[in-house]
C-alpha cells in the first residue's frame, strides 16, 4: 500500500505533502497523544461522496474532549478541511485520516502546555483485507493480546497509544498465517478485531458486542446495526462468549477500512457458511449499493465533495 498525496490540510491550510512535518520534540511521538478518524471517499454515479462525514468528525472531538484537548477550529471548519483535502489531491475515492495531535511546547507528561496541531491527508487505498476477502471472506484467529481493562486507557476514545494493543493483535495474528485476529477484553468476551468491529449470526438473528467490552463505537458499526434493522433482521447488543465464535452461522468485520467483510474460520474451526453466508451477503449488498451511489441515500449517510466548498 502506498500512501502518498499531493497536499496535506495543516494547521489551516493545504501544504505540499513533504511540508507536512512534526518536530521530534512533539509530545505525541513520546507519549503517543494523537486522536485520529478514518474515513472513507467513495466513487458514486454522483461523483465523490464521503461517509458519514458528521459522525466521525464528532467523534474526533469526542475522542480529544476526553483527554482534555481542545481543537483549535470547529467541527464545520474540519468537515470543510477534509473535503478541501480530497478535492485538493483530485481524488475521486480515497481514505481520509484527520489527526490531532500534541506537538511542541512540553515532554511533561501532562500535554497541556505542548500546542495543538491539526492534519488532514488523504490517499488512495482499496481493499483493507484483500480483493477476495468480501467475497470469500477471511480466516482469523482468537488473539492471546486482551483489549485494555475499564478504568485504565479509554477505549472510546480512537487515541493513537490504543493501537500499540491493535499492533500486537495484528502482528501474532499475521505471523501465525490469519488474516486478523480477535481480541477478548479484560473479563473473556468477545471484544473485536486489531481494528474493526464484529458482528456474528446466529439462527438468524446478528449479535455485536456491547460499548462496554471495550470496543471503539464504530462508525461503520453503528451503520451497519441500522441498515440491518431495515432490512427487517434483528440485531442484539450484548457480551459475547469466546464459544460463540465457533458456534456461528455467519460473521463478519465492519470498519472504515474493512466495510463489510465476512469471517470464514476462526482458529482454523470454519462458521457454518464457511464464508459469505446470505445475512452477511444481504447486509454487505444493501451497504455498497449506498455508499458507491447505487440506491438512493435514504439514511442521510453520504456529503457530495462539492456540498460545502466555498464560493
Amino acid at each position: 500500500m502506498s500512501i502518498r498525496a499531493k497536499k496535506i490540510w495543516r494547521n489551516g491550510r493545504l501544504v505540499d505533502w513533504e511540508d507536512a512535518t512534526v518536530h521530534i520534540s512533539s509530545h505525541a511521538i513520546s507519549y503517543g497523544t494523537s486522536w485520529f478518524e478514518g474515513i472513507r471517499c467513495y466513487k458514486t454515479r454522483r461523483g465523490p461522496e464521503v461517509f458519514r462525514l458528521r459522525e466521525h468528525v464528532e467523534r474526533l472531538f469526542d475522542s480529544c474532549k476526553i483527554y482534555r484537548t481542545e481543537i483549535p477550529f470547529s467541527q464545520e471548519e474540519i468537515e470543510q478541511a477534509i473535503l478541501d483535502t480530497i478535492s485538493g489531491n483530485g481524488f475521486e475515492a480515497c481514505y481520509i485520516r484527520p489527526l490531532v495531535l500534541r506537538g511542541v511546547g512540553t515532554l511533561d507528561l501532562s500535554p497541556q502546555g505542548a500546542q495543538v496541531e491539526t492534519f488532514v491527508f488523504a490517499w488512495e487505498w482499496g481493499d483493507f483485507l484483500g480483493a477476495e476477502a468480501k467475497e470469500l471472506g477471511v480466516d482469523v484467529c482468537t488473539s492471546s493480546w486482551a483489549r485494555v481493562a475499564p478504568n485504565t486507557i479509554p477505549a472510546l476514545s480512537k487515541a493513537a497509544g490504543n493501537y500499540l494493543s491493535s499492533a500486537l493483535i495484528k502482528m501474532e495474528a499475521v505471523q501465525g498465517g490469519y488474516a486478523e485476529g480477535i481480541a477478548l477484553d479484560s473479563k473473556g468476551v468477545v471484544s473485536e478485531g486489531s481494528g474493526e468491529n464484529l458482528f456474528l449470526v446466529r439462527d438468524e438473528v446478528v449479535y455485536t458486542p456491547e460499548v462496554t467490552q471495550a470496543i471503539l463505537p464504530g462508525i461503520t458499526r453503528s451503520a451497519v446495526i441500522e441498515l440491518t434493522r431495515d432490512l427487517g433482521i434483528e440485531v442484539a447488543e450484548r457480551a459475547i462468549p469466546r464459544e460463540m465464535l465457533y458456534l456461528a452461522d455467519e460473521l463478519f468485520f465492519t470498519g472504515t477500512a474493512a466495510e463489510v467483510t465476512p469471517v470464514r474460520s476462526v482458529d482454523k474451526i470454519p462458521t457454518k457458511c464457511a464464508g459469505r453466508g446470505p445475512i452477511t451477503t444481504r447486509i454487505q449488498k444493501a451497504f455498497f449499493e449506498i455508499t458507491e451511489g447505487r440506491q438512493d441515500d435514504r439514511f442521510g449517510w453520504m456529503t457530495p465533495i462539492g456540498a460545502r466548498q466555498r464560493a
